[in-house]
């Protein structure tokens, strides 16, 4: 793969590093592009995105880290550099879905703190956040990490042995689970942006969002590699937290678009 896209001198750009910058970058902006159609103040997107930004960092390294716990016995103050990772599979030692949940409690905080609607706000967001995992996506498939287990489908591919991917599972065809997720958060921005051309009531998007991203989860993981530590056992499967978080969301936005359903019907 190709986890430096560029060299000058001592200086290294890394893809995962710089797609995440350009979603981060991408993403705000057109967050305030979006924000006054639902009157909201771009300076308030402005002020919440600082703390995403690091909510995103510090989330995706708290359940990297809790589900980690035996990369760090002896060197407790690594759990704080999210850029460090002792672990077999060499990844960055982050975890997006920690990422996702930090941020979510961000936002309700900061809603509440500036009397803003969460709902309204949320679908300000659903589709930056969409774009946000298409882009990231790909530059995990370029660091070859977050990849998948071993697949004879003929898109498998074979990554290269300095790769994270490639460390673990060296020689074997295994599934681009990267680019599988980057191919969801790609029809989950094409949905929503449809489903956007029409008004719709407060939360509807965020609620869709959720759902979507969701199943979608779910399902990757079933094909996506994991350390015994992320797995947990249930009515005799085995299923990874992330499953049990992706589950979760579903079940919020299928409980919130229950209850904007439920409202609008009171209302008419």
């Amino acid at each position: 793969m190709y986890p430096v896209l560029l060299k000058l001198g001592p200086i290294e750009i890394h893809a995962y590093g710089l797609l995440l910058a350009v979603s981060f970058m991408v993403g705000i902006y057109w967050a305030m592009a979006r924000a006054p159609r639902r009157g909201i103040s771009k300076n308030d997107i402005l002020d919440l995105s600082i703390f995403v930004v690091l909510g995103a960092i510090i989330g995706s390294r708290l359940l990297y880290v809790v589900t980690h716990l035996e990369e760090f016995r002896g060197r407790w103050l690594d759990t704080i550099n999210p850029i460090q990772s002792t672990g077999e599979v060499g990844i960055s030692g982050l975890s997006m879905l920690g990422g996702v949940v930090m941020v979510i409690a961000i936002i309700a905080f900061y809603c509440r703190r500036k009397h803003i609607s969460i709902p309204r706000l949320c679908d300000v967001l659903a589709p930056v956040f969409a774009l946000g995992i298409m882009l990231t996506r790909i530059g995990c498939f370029l660091n070859g990490c977050c990849f998948g287990i071993p697949g004879d489908m003929p898109w498998c591919m074979v990554f290269p042995e300095h790769s994270p991917a490639g460390s673990v599972l060296l020689g074997v065809h295994i599934h681009p689970a990267q680019l599988y997720s980057s191919l969801y958060g790609l029809i989950i921005l094409v949905v929503i942006l449809l489903l956007d051309r029409k008004e719709r009531p407060d939360g509807f998007l965020m609620s869709v969002f959720f759902m979507l991203y969701g199943v979608a989860r779910f399902g990757i993981d079933f094909v996506r590699y994991y350390e015994t530590s992320v797995q947990i056992r249930f009515a005799g499967q085995i299923f990874t937290i992330n499953q049990a978080i992706s589950f979760a969301m579903f079940l919020a936005g299928l409980i919130f678009l229950i209850r904007i359903r439920t409202r609008k019907d009171t209302t008419t």
